[in-house]
């Protein structure tokens, strides 16, 4: 019996190296929010009948080994899609990703001054010239709400007015 306890006891360590060696593969290719990387660790961790708990204390010991950061996340996320969207599409997209709201205010508030000059290089990557009648103003300015820009940036844009 004893031998059997430890033996089973040895393959549960083993499948939780293994685990963290997966974790840490898929930390390699990129940053990810701690929901997004339990979501992906889960089915391997389920062939190797890993507990929820035992998932959760993996990934807690990889955040304090710096190696799983959501903050770290939140950065390169946001300076990777800040030219393509605006504030409200970033921070949906980043509460779906399962990041702390406190996370997410702090870091779109570091880019919170730049957020009208993104607004207008995404508007003019796309149309490069204010509107001239009623249907082109529509057609942009569903593009713009598309991409999550402010409606008061969008109204800014579209009349040609500079950043107050």
């Amino acid at each position: 019996m004893n031998r059997m306890t430890q033996a089973l006891q040895n393959d549960n360590e083993k499948n939780l190296v293994l685990l963290k060696k997966r974790a840490l593969y898929y930390l390699g290719k990129r940053e990810y929010s701690r929901k997004e990387l339990r979501d992906k660790v889960s089915p391997f961790a389920e062939s190797l009948e890993i507990s929820r708990q035992q998932i959760n204390q993996t990934l807690s010991e990889l955040e304090a080994c710096d190696w799983l950061s959501d903050k770290r996340f939140v950065d390169q996320f946001i300076f990777s899609k800040k030219r393509k969207f605006g504030l409200k599409k970033m921070e949906y997209e980043l509460k779906m990703r399962g990041v702390d709201e406190i996370i997410i205010h702090n870091a779109l508030n570091e880019i919170k001054s730049e957020e009208y000059n993104l607004a207008k290089n995404i508007w003019e990557k796309k149309f490069r010239k204010l509107p001239k009648n009623h249907e082109e103003r529509l057609k942009q300015k569903r593009f713009l709400q598309s991409r999550g820009i402010n409606s008061a940036l969008i109204h800014q844009i579209l009349s040609g007015k500079l950043s107050e």
